[in-house]
């Protein structure tokens, strides 16, 4: 056994989980014996009592009671090495990259992260995006499991650090692409309606849905938050369908599919949202086209603006369309070179 530590949290170790950065500077103790020592007052910050997600800042005292030697450790088991296939997909992802920053185009039906039933995924894979770095790179955001796009990921937890922060605080630009059903109008305009989640855990994943709430109920409706998207009606097909821009002001959990069929415009394919069963012939209800149309989210993350946390660059990266998408596109008569202006510049 080890005997009491105090360290002092170092320049670059702020804004950052007590648990996680125990682990970093001890790898051989469990998250069970962290939330013990937590709860038995023996793992102190400032002489404070703490819970494992306590955020810790640059010069605080962390008292560590004393630990068992790593060598006593039973080893864990070897991380599951990434396939070769897996590798060359995550790879043949990567639209940029340079030493502090890889951005994917994240495949549509690949999850961000794991769960209990999501085994391959994003966070997994990127054991194979370390391109001559020891730690893999760290996700700053997230993207639905079925949306495709723009998806960064910081080599560095310094990196990682500023993108979150930028994002938290609305420092950032992202652009949706979409078709959706009917035609939206005014062709550009705004939606405010809060989302709330909705109760129950049906075997359909109600209790994963959010259900939209009038903007003048939502300081009254428990657990509603409030949401804004910025929409911009492109291209359309008679009133049949419509190449939709959409730029998330908030990021709440599924606001942009959410918000579209709350408009009465739901996203094609999006069968928790606008009843993935039907068929919208542009005077009904319906998330799909029909024909050679895929049934696929056609929900797509186009680009993501930012300023480079290291250069101070503002750093603009697209990402071409998922292939139902641009099939999707090609049966329609369109092209992504169509759009080369900010579809939100009136709105700004």
């Amino acid at each position: 056994m080890s005997r009491v530590q105090m360290i002092t949290v170092g320049p670059g170790d702020g804004d950052q989980r007590l648990d996680r950065w125990l682990k970093r500077m001890f790898p051989h103790v469990s998250q069970i014996r962290i939330e013990k020592m937590c709860r038995k007052g023996e793992l102190r910050v400032d002489s404070a009592r703490v819970k494992p997600a306590t955020r810790l800042e640059v010069g605080q005292t962390v008292r560590i009671p004393p630990l068992p030697d790593a060598s006593a450790q039973p080893k864990e088991p070897a991380k599951p090495k990434v396939s070769p296939a897996d590798e060359k997909l995550i790879q043949s992802a990567v639209i940029y990259r340079d030493d502090h920053i890889i951005a994917l185009n994240k495949p549509a039906g690949l999850p961000t992260q794991g769960g209990s039933k999501q085994k391959r995924h994003v966070d997994g894979l990127a054991e194979a995006l370390k391109f001559g770095f020891e730690e893999k790179p760290r996700l700053v955001h997230r993207l639905d499991k079925d949306t495709s796009g723009v998806l960064l990921l910081a080599r560095t937890r310094q990196v990682a650090q500023a993108l979150t922060a930028a994002i938290r605080h609305k420092q950032t630009r992202k652009i949706y692409w979409a078709l959706v059903a009917g035609v939206p109008t005014p062709y550009l305009g705004e939606v405010k309606y809060g989302l709330v989640k909705a109760p129950g855990h049906g075997r359909h994943g109600e209790g994963e849905k959010m259900i939209c709430v009038h903007p003048r109920e939502i300081d009254r409706t428990e657990g509603a938050k409030r949401a804004h998207t910025l929409y911009a009606t492109l291209y359309r097909v008679a009133s049949r369908a419509a190449w939709v821009a959409m730029e998330p002001v908030t990021g709440r959990t599924h606001q942009l599919r959410a918000h579209m069929a709350e408009i009465g415009h739901p996203i094609i394919g999006d069968g928790k949202y606008g009843g993935s069963g039907q068929e919208n012939l542009g005077d009904g209800w319906g998330a799909q086209l029909g024909g050679v149309i895929s049934k696929k989210l056609h929900l797509h993350a186009r680009q993501m603006q930012f300023e480079h946390p290291i250069t101070g660059k503002v750093t603009s990266i697209e990402a071409p369309l998922p292939d139902h998408m641009a099939h999707s596109w090609d049966t329609l008569g369109w092209s992504e070179d169509l759009i080369e202006h900010d579809p939100f510049e009136g709105l700004r």
